[in-house]
């Protein structure tokens, strides 16, 4: 039967994850997730797109402190609690064409991230009054909200999709790559390749009751599967893949031929529950694709 095998919070947006075993559904997606992120002077949001190196900043949670580790640097604490930034000042943070009021999380962050970019960068921590929603275009009647993800609160991606794709690149002589390219939150054992595409929900049976969650757009495909998340930076070997191979097969005609890995899904029912790696997962299939 489907069952969940991963569960991953990324605490910054496009550093790195924090596997959970457990983890508290939010409306928003997984407690925690995307809470924070760097921006630029004019409160631009900066990701591995540009500053590659995003990718070694390693988020770990300890009680009640976000710790943030990177090659070369001294450990960052950060508050979890927002309300531990009482006072701090608003900044305006922009998402794409999302643009929501933050809290700035202070000198000491900024000069950290600063440092470690070589560039002038601030971090800032969503507000706990904002709201920002994903666009109605795919969540039809459902109001679905996200923090500082890219759209949507949740990325959900099968095992054997990965398998069927390094089963391609290792014919073309290119290593394996890891699931950590794509940066999912949920990870699904027991589907067929590319179920997820094909997927209408997916409903779980946590201990609190049931969770449900909708299927509402495939997750479109920028240069950042390219970078090798353990060194910060494409291989140079293979500095385009996965993106090459999967632009052979991956193009889709719902987001005007962009190539798709992944979909994301918002959330219907269920918030508060907790979610756990090895529950069994029930896919309620589609039939208009």
């Amino acid at each position: 039967m489907p069952s969940i095998s991963q569960l991953n919070v990324y605490p910054i947006k496009s550093c790195g994850a924090i596997s959970r075993e457990t983890v508290r559904l939010t409306p928003y997606g997984l407690e925690h997730d995307r809470n924070w992120m760097v921006i630029d002077g004019q409160g631009r949001f900066i990701t591995q797109r540009t500053h590659a190196s995003l990718a070694l900043v390693q988020p770990a949670l300890n009680g009640d402190a976000l710790e943030v580790r990177a090659p070369g640097m001294a450990t960052l604490m950060l508050p979890v609690d927002a309300g531990a930034l009482a006072g701090a000042p608003a900044v305006a943070a922009t998402v794409w064409g999302d643009t929501v009021s933050a809290l700035d999380a202070g000198d000491e962050a900024g000069r950290w991230f600063s440092d470690f970019l070589g560039a002038p960068v601030r971090l800032a921590r969503f507000s706990p009054g904002a709201e920002r929603t994903a666009s109605r275009k795919w969540t039809g009647d459902a109001t679905a909200v996200v923090r500082f993800a890219d759209g949507y609160p949740l990325l959900v991606l099968g095992e054997a999709s990965l398998a069927d794709l390094n089963t391609r690149l290792t014919g073309k002589g290119v290593e394996p790559i890891p699931m950590n390219r794509f940066r999912p939150n949920l990870v699904l054992s027991g589907i067929d390749a590319y179920e997820e595409d094909y997927t209408e929900s997916f409903r779980i049976t946590a201990e609190a009751g049931e969770v449900e969650l909708r299927i509402v757009k495939p997750c479109t495909r920028c240069p950042m599967p390219n970078i090798d998340q353990a060194r910060g930076a494409p291989d140079p070997r293979w500095p385009n893949e996965p993106t090459d191979t999967m632009s052979t097969y991956r193009s889709d005609s719902r987001v005007e031929g962009a190539v798709t890995f992944g979909q994301n899904a918002i959330v219907i029912a269920g918030v508060g529950h907790i979610l756990a790696v090895g529950q069994p997962v029930d896919a309620e299939l589609r039939f208009d694709a």
